[in-house]
């Protein structure tokens, strides 16, 4: 069963909050911006993700975007709802299925596959979709706070 989640008050679910089927989702485009942004972010310029008339010559037969670039996606979710703030990502195994093409809106959907309460970590399903089709896939281990920061005074 899928529990659908929305970002916790605090900005993170702590390790006791989280439970097996627990799922939250996030809808982000592959905008123009967001596609070069990335290739200066992570110094990948392969013309296939910024140059039109050599991608058109591909298998691809036009632009798509940087695969990791829809990965990131994902980490957004697990930053900012589930698990949120203070998780961090120990491993990510991930498959690509379809490419991105520019504007296509990504819906990205994580669940909670297991919680080990002694190591404070999690495992995460990672499943990404553009029209109902699954672009991506796979499981993710995150390390996940067991308690809150207090509060500043």
């Amino acid at each position: 069963m899928v529990d659908l989640v929305q970002k916790h008050p605090s900005g993170g679910y702590i390790l006791e909050e989280l439970r097996v089927g627990m799922a939250a989702e996030k809808i982000i485009t592959a905008t123009e911006d967001r596609i070069r942004l990335f290739a200066e972010a992570s110094d990948d310029f392969n013309p296939v993700h910024l140059d039109e008339a050599f991608a058109a010559k591909t298998a691809y037969r036009g632009r798509i975007a940087h695969g990791l670039l829809s990965a990131s996606f994902g980490s957004a979710v697990v930053g900012t709802v589930l698990p949120g703030a203070g998780s961090i990502y120990i491993s990510q195994q991930l498959q690509f299925h379809l490419p991105v093409r520019i504007d296509d809106v990504v819906t990205i959907r994580i669940s909670v596959i297991s919680v080990d309460q002694e190591s404070a970590r999690v495992e995460l399903n990672c499943e990404g979709f553009v029209d109902g089709k699954l672009i991506m896939d796979g499981i993710a281990t995150v390390r996940v706070p067991r308690r809150r920061k207090p509060s500043a005074r």
